[in-house]
């Protein structure tokens, strides 16, 4: 079991009801082996889609959920906590908070609309809105294509909020062999934008 560091980053991971929650499992793993600590939110949608595209089946209350995923990936006492999307007492809901970014992955073009124009309708897109008016990273990874003018607008709009887009677009240039190797693309360069280390991929220039 992972025992987690203080002197590691707090990051708040949203899952919205996009495709690609595989993106979203993976990072989660990632960013409990690094020792962070984690403040999960996962949309309704996101579980139908969830149950759609995976062989996971979450319970419906949100502790069993955290309990699930903490037993799943191994995750250290307290280490994760997962929060319902009316829990507004949970620390993401401040800006008081001590999280150091957020991740949306995937983001669905409704839950994009809803960030850039600051609606704040769930626990999920005000813990956004938060990142945003406290001027702390808030990273946006989409998943839909193609893309409408609105949701490139939308996209530009919250890039000139110093959001990041990192869309789930993986490269081929270190020769994947596996659907894995490629969501590891994706959550190698989420990860590094939290300037968190992993050996997902080389970087480029480096032998494999």
């Amino acid at each position: 079991m992972s025992s987690n560091n203080s002197s590691q980053p707090t990051i708040a991971l949203g899952i919205t009801g996009a495709s690609g929650v595989q993106y979203s499992f993976r990072l989660l793993e990632q960013l409990l082996k690094a020792d962070c600590k984690v403040y999960l939110m996962i949309s309704k949608a996101a579980q139908v889609v969830i149950g759609m595209e995976t062989d996971l089946s979450l319970p419906g209350r949100v502790s069993d959920i955290q309990k699930c995923l903490s037993e799943k990936y191994q995750a250290a006492e307290n280490q994760l906590q997962v929060f319902g999307e009316d829990e507004w007492t949970a620390p993401v809901a401040s800006g008081s908070n001590n999280v150091k970014a957020m991740v949306v992955c995937p983001c669905s073009m409704g839950a994009l609309s809803a960030i850039a124009c600051g609606a704040s309708n769930n626990l999920l897109e005000r813990a956004a809105d938060v990142m945003l008016k406290e001027r702390k990273k808030l990273i946006i990874v989409p998943r839909e294509t193609p893309y409408s003018d609105i949701h490139l607008e939308n996209m530009l709009k919250l890039s000139r909020m110093d959001a990041v887009i990192v869309d789930a677009n993986p490269g081929f240039y270190n020769q994947p062999k596996s659907v894995d190797d490629l969501v590891d693309f994706v959550v190698g360069k989420i990860l590094d934008q939290l300037k968190v280390g992993h050996n997902l991929q080389p970087k480029w220039g480096n032998e494999k």
